[in-house]
């Protein structure tokens, strides 16, 4: 496997507040990639059936991720990725113009 795509599977489960694992890395510690992984993977895990449970109904599902906002996610990534869901919601189709401002959000936290 990818060194570089190892380091961004390793640190998935990395918390923003470093309460994660399997390093306890947090904020910016914790690679950009990864970052985004976890928001993706904690809707993921939320929004689909498990062996252990059903699937959260979606305004459930984003109750808890607000929730974790500033504590398991990166602020930033996760208010871009609330941002692409409204539109989602809104069935607005989401532009090259509205990737770049998703970018960008991410991008001033990081300045």
């Amino acid at each position: 496997i990818d060194p570089a795509a190892a380091k961004i599977i390793r640190h998935h489960h990395e918390k923003w507040n470093g309460a994660g694992y399997p390093d306890g890395l947090n904020d910016g510690q914790i690679p950009l990639l990864s970052r985004i992984i976890t928001v993706a993977d904690v809707f993921d895990a939320l929004t689909t059936d498990r062996p252990y449970r059903k699937a959260f109904e979606f305004d459930r599902a984003m109750e808890i991720m607000i929730e974790e906002r500033g504590k398991t996610f990166d602020p930033n990534i996760f208010d871009a990725f609330l941002t692409l869901q409204k539109e989602i919601l809104m069935k607005k189709e989401i532009t090259e113009k509205d990737m770049d401002e998703m970018q960008q959000i991410i991008a001033e936290g990081y300045r």
